[in-house]
Formats: C-alpha cells, sequence, structure tokens
C-alpha cells in the first residue's frame, strides 16, 4: 500500500504542536523492571521510544546539506534480541571528495546488576569502526557494550550529507521487532518541493505540520520552513515468512522524493522528477556506464578465432562461455563499471558491471543485437516503476536478441547457464536500455526458468533389515545450476560425496558417479549405490515402512494466519520421486498407501501419489510441482492447506506383513 502525503494540507488543517526529541539517560524504573511487552510477549525486544529529525541547511560555507539525528531506546528481552545491539550506518562518498559523514555518536547500555543495583556502561569511542565495502560506500560499525538478558540499549547519532537532492532520508518505522512509538521531524524550506508517500499497510497515528518562520538562512536572507511530524504508535512487528523477496517491499515507511525546487541561490526553478528519456541520457553520457558500452572495438581482435564460421547463437555462446572463464567476479556489484573495461580485462578480474558491460559491448562486435538490463536483486527490495531513480538500481545483467528471441545474460557467474539467471535477479522488472533506443520495462517473473528434480530409487530389502540398491537424482535447469554450486564448494567430488552422506546418518554410500558437472546444459546426474539403515531386528510379524524416507516434509513453511505479501518462488518446480522396492520372499504389502491428489486453484500447483504393486516388490511415486513464480496473497490459504494435506500424506506409513 502506497500513500501520498500532502504537506500543505497538513500544515493547513493542524493545529502547532511541538514535536521534539526524548530525554538522553531518561530510563525509568518500569522500563529497567519490565519483563515482556504486554501487545507481543514472544517479542525478544521492543522500542520503547525512536526518534529521528532532518532538517535541510546550509553549512558555515553556505553550501546546503542535509543534517539527520537518530535517537532510539530499546529494551532487550533475552539473548535473541541481542542482535539488536550491532549497529550499521551506512554513509557515501562521492566523487571531488563530497561525502557523508557521523559524529556525535552515544550509546549506552542500563541494566541492574547481580546485587541489584542499576548500573550503565557507556561506548568507548575507539570501539567504533568505519569498514569500507567499495569506493562509495562505506559503514560506520559500532556495538553496544556490556549487553545482557533485560538490559535497554540506548543510542543517538548526527549525519551530515550533501546529497538531499538524490534521497532525503527515508524513515523505517516498521521493523522485525514492534514499536511502542516512533516519530520523525522533518524541516523543508519553502525553495524544495519534496512528494512524500506511505509504504505498508499502517496509518499514522500523527501528521502535523507547521510554518517554522526564519529556518532557513542563507547569505542574510531568512525564509520560513514547513515543519511536519509523522508518528506511530504500538506499531507490531513485521513478522516475515519463507518465500518472500525484500523485507523493506513490504515495511511501513515514509519516502521522500523531491519534485522541484527553487534555488535559494538564483531563485531561478528546476524540476527534478525526471523522465526516463532523462535517465537514459544520463546512462548514455554516463562515463562508467554509456561510455564503456561504447568501448566494442576492445573485443574486435579477441573475438576473431573464437567466433569463426559460427551460427550467432553459437557466437553468443561462444563469447558468454569466454567471459565467463576470464574473469573472476570480485564479490563487487552494481550498475557502473568500477575501474573501466579495459582494466577489468587485463587483470582478469572486475565487478558484476565490469564484466557484464564487457559482454554487451563484445556481443554487439560481434554483430549480435544485445542490450544492457539494470535490475534490483531480491535483497536490495523492488524498483519504483512510477518515478523513475536510478537510486533503486544495483545489478546489471545482458540481454541478447537471436533469432527473434531474447537471452538474459550473468557471466560473473561461471555456473550459470546460457539463458539463466540467479535466484537473486529474479526480482520483478528490469529497465532495458541501449546506446540507440529508449528504455523500456522487461518482466523477471516471467523467464522461462524452471527447478526440476528427480529422485529414483531400486532397492531390495534384506535379511539383516538394510535397504539395498540404487539412488539416482538428475536435476534439470535451476536445480542442476543450484547442485553444481553445492558440489564446487568441495576440493573434489570425493569430499561432496562424504559430505552428502553425513548428512544422512541413515545413508551408507558403497559407490558414487556423478556425470554432466563439467557442462552447464546437460542435466547433471548423480547415481549412488546405498545401503539404508531401515530395521534393527527383521524377526516381526509386521514391518511398518514410509516410502517418503528421503526428503520428507514435516514442516509447513507458512504458518501465518493471514499473509499480505506474495509467496515468491522465483520459478516453477516440479519435483518427483519414484521408490521400487524388492521384498523378501516371506513378506508381502498387507497396507498400501492412498492413491492421492491435491490440487491448487486455476492449475496453480498440484501433489500427486501413485502406488503399483505385485507379490513381491512394489513401485510408489509421488510428485510435487508448482507451475507459477509468485503466489498472491488471496492464494496462501490454498498453499498453506496443500502443504498441511502433503505432511500429513507423508506421515502415513504402510505395512509390509511376514507370511505364516
Amino acid at each position: 500500500m502506497k500513500k501520498n502525503l500532502l504537506l500543505l494540507a497538513a500544515l493547513l488543517l493542524s493545529t502547532y504542536v511541538m514535536a521534539q526529541d526524548f530525554t538522553y539517560g531518561n530510563i525509568s524504573g518500569a522500563e529497567i523492571d519490565m519483563k515482556k511487552y504486554d501487545k507481543d510477549t514472544s517479542a525478544h525486544a521492543v522500542v520503547l521510544k525512536e526518534f529521528g529529525e532532518s532538517r535541510i541547511n546550509p553549512d558555515n560555507e553556505d553550501n546546503i546539506r542535509l543534517y539527520y539525528y537518530y535517537h532510539v531506546k530499546i529494551k532487550v528481552f533475552d539473548s535473541k534480541g541481542f542482535n539488536k545491539g550491532s549497529i550499521e550506518v551506512p554513509i557515501y562518498s562521492g566523487d571531488n571528495n563530497i561525502y557523508e559523514k557521523v559524529d556525535d555518536i552515544k550509546a549506552t547500555t542500563y541494566y541492574i546488576d547481580d546485587n541489584g543495583n542499576s548500573q550503565n556502561i557507556g561506548l568507548d569511542p575507539k570501539n567504533i569502526f568505519t569498514v569500507k565495502q567499495d569506493k562509495h560506500w562505506s559503514i560506520i560499525k559500532f556495538a553496544m557494550p556490556g549487553m545482557r538478558k533485560g538490559s535497554i540499549i540506548e543510542y543517538s547519532y548526527r549525519l551530515e550529507s550533501p546529497y538531499f537532492f538524490e534521497t532525503f532520508k527515508t524513515w523505517h518505522f516498521q521493523d522485525d521487532i514492534p514499536k511502542i512509538s516512533s516519530e520523525y521531524t522533518v524541516h523543508i524550506p519553502a525553495f524544495y518541493n519534496y512528494k512524500v508517500t506511505l509504504v505498508g499497510g499502517l496509518k499514522l497515528t500523527k501528521n502535523i505540520g507547521v510554518v517554522e518562520p526564519d529556518c532557513f538562512s542563507l547569505r542574510g536572507q531568512k525564509n520560513p520552513c514547513s515543519k511536519i511530524t509523522y508518528g506511530l504508535s504500538n506499531i507490531p512487528a513485521f513478522v516475515g515468512e519463507d518465500y518472500m523477496t525484500s523485507p523493506k517491499n513490504f515495511l511501513s515507511a515514509l519516502y521522500f522524493e523531491l519534485e522541484d525546487y527553487t534555488s535559494p541561490y538564483t531563485y531561478a526553478k528546476e524540476k527534478v522528477t525526471k523522465e526516463w528519456k532523462d535517465i537514459d541520457q544520463q546512462l548514455k553520457s554516463n562515463e562508467d556506464f554509456g561510455g564503456e558500452l561504447k568501448r566494442k572495438s576492445l573485443f574486435k581482435d579477441r573475438l576473431k578465432d573464437i567466433i569463426a564460421g559460427k551460427t550467432d547463437m553459437d557466437k553468443a555462446n561462444a563469447i558468454y562461455t569466454y567471459l565467463q572463464k576470464w574473469f573472476k567476479w570480485n564479490d563487487y556489484i552494481g550498475i557502473y563499471s568500477t575501474d573501466g573495461i579495459r582494466t577489468a580485462l587485463n587483470s582478469h578480474t572486475g565487478s558484476v558491471a565490469d564484466i557484464n558491460l564487457s559482454l554487451v559491448a563484445a556481443l554487439n562486435e560481434a554483430a549480435i543485437p544485445t542490450e544492457a538490463v539494470i535490475l534490483s536483486t531480491r535483497s536490495h527490495g523492488n524498483i519504483n516503476t512510477l518515478y523513475p531513480t536510478l537510486g533503486d538500481f544495483n545489478y546489471v545483467v545482458a540481454k541478447a536478441n537471436i533469432g527473434g528471441k531474447s537471452y538474459l545474460l550473468d557471466a560473473s557467474d561461471p555456473l550459470l547457464p546460457f539463458g539463466m539467471l540467479s535466484l537473486e535477479c529474479l526480482n520483478d522488472k528490469g529497465r532495458v536500455f541501449s546506446l540507440d533506443k529508449p528504455s523500456y520495462w522487461i518482466d523477471l517473473n516471467t523467464l522461462n526458468q524452471r527447478q526440476n528434480d528427480t529422485y529414483t530409487f531400486d532397492l531390495t530389502l534384506q535379511e539383516n533389515g538394510k535397504l539395498k540398491g540404487t539412488m539416482i537424482h538428475y536435476s534439470l535447469g535451476y536445480s542442476a545450476y543450484e547442485t553444481r554450486k553445492a558440489i564446487k564448494k568441495f576440493n573434489s567430488t570425493s569430499e561432496y560425496v562424504e559430505n552428502y552422506a553425513e548428512k544422512r546418518p541413515k545413508f551408507k554410500i558403497l559407490k558414487s558417479e556423478i556425470s554432466g558437472l563439467d557442462s552447464l546444459v546437460l542435466p547433471l546426474s548423480e547415481k549412488y549405490e546405498v545401503e539404508i539403515s531401515m530395521y534393527d531386528d527383521m524377526n516381526h510379524d509386521q514391518l511398518a515402512f514410509n516410502p517418503y524416507f528421503f526428503n520428507r516434509r514435516t514442516i509447513n513453511p507458512f504458518k501465518l494466519a493471514e499473509r499480505d505479501f506474495p509467496v515468491d518462488w522465483g520459478m516453477p518446480s516440479d519435483s518427483r520421486y519414484t521408490v521400487t522396492v524388492h521384498l523378501p520372499a516371506q513378506y508381502s504389502v498387507e497396507a498400501p498407501p492412498k492413491n492421492v491428489t491435491y490440487s491448487l486453484p486455476n492449475n496453480g500447483g498440484r501433489f500427486i501419489t501413485d502406488f503399483e504393486g505385485d507379490a513381491h516388490s512394489f513401485t510408489f511415486s509421488y510428485v510435487t510441482q508448482f507451475t507459477k513464480s509468485i503466489y498472491n496473497p488471496n492464494e496462501y490459504p490454498f498453499l498453506k492447506e496443500l502443504y498441511n494435506k502433503i505432511i500429513s500424506a507423508e506421515r502415513e506409513e504402510m505395512i509390509f506383513k511376514k507370511k505364516l
């Protein structure tokens, strides 16, 4: 849910109420004695008070800055709430020595010692660290000292930023712990017109605006500001669940976008909110993006022998494979080249942008029409498709157009097959950019990617109570990619097989054979000769057997009474199991499992089982299919119920009976 807040209406309709910070170090007896939060007794911690303030003001040299202040007080109930004591503040450093800075950090932990006395520990400034992530981003880090169960932590800091044009400070009302009170006050000079958007399903309990005369002083001229306080009380914790994208897509928060402004220096009016044609021109003229896409000539001599005599599809595959092997990804992501693709080529290493902008340029040099696609990864959050801004994007891939079809490519991962993206990239939409035509959207959730797994068991029940035989696992598509990744983490396939067996205590792997590992296109096959400990004693008239003994599902991943955000698998999936068991001559099947069919509405998925048997052997198979990448909240109850039925079915055992 998004709601635009009209600042002028708030100013005209509200009464003058001063919002202010709470006193640092004022800890009440009720707060220190608090054992739980009554409105959420499962909470590991609760925000008692939270206050933030942003104002735009000139510094001593008349350079306009954003000044942001943050102050919070949190009650920690148990050790699972200790993560709230690890503080990280990201800061940005641009070119020309223009950067954000953080100062005036205060942090204190309050607690009752073993003798019942109130104590507090302050943060030693020596324990504040700056960790550089890349050439633009760093993180200010500190940990709350002396944390213990029942303690209260309190900290505050100030941030100064020259980047109020690009991003006014967002305010996150909601978090993974509840909050009793959260307020945010902004002071916006009349020169600047911001659009304010409330995201999430919660409604403000406070939205108060006043005119603040003479708050913005520049070169001897005093000007008014809008002072607006936004508040929420008794904010529930956001409860996430499996199969979702970034929580920030759903958390209640305030976002600010500068639409236009009047220069306080020249009084000229400028429009800031851009159209996509403005973004296109910005990317085209950027040396680290459009400039790198123009460097096709770097690949002219490199590609001669690689593409000679090949069709377009074979050329594209050859170039993709060549760059996958040439580059080693340096773990940096982003849409801009860091040091230029020439440097990356010479050093054999680079960022995602270095590698994939190289791929776009190389394919175009080979006369294969290719565009760049900028996107936001799943953990980074969704893109605001209404208001063009580059700040939402953090990843770039290539889009090759061959024979009327399009293929999305990411050469930064040596295990990704041609035309496949990682799950992290399958997030809503991407923007397709080229040097010679307008950009446009592409849906990343409709790519032709699937997860396919087939398991086949052929086992014989031995007189010693063990099942012995073969297990074959065929993985295709994204499942094969994930399996290859898992195997490549080990020094050898033998180490992988050893680890595979260790995770399954009842399995003993007697022999293994893995094929298709070095091909990114063929299915991956794992064939094992196995011995499975099933019964300690065969001297019984009846033996219970669960045919779902491998990868049996026991926990429903969907536990919420209601879910107001989608279930996002990323892609459809298909998993199939076939279990054939040959019984000793003295045993037969007395109670076979029931054949069942459970389906989701509108062909959204299904679970099917089938049993066939004769006097001495049987074959039991079951299939789980999900045909969609994303299921909407109104489909959630059906998914939840399907899993309940699957879990119930997989509890059922069949009976082997000894013949008299």
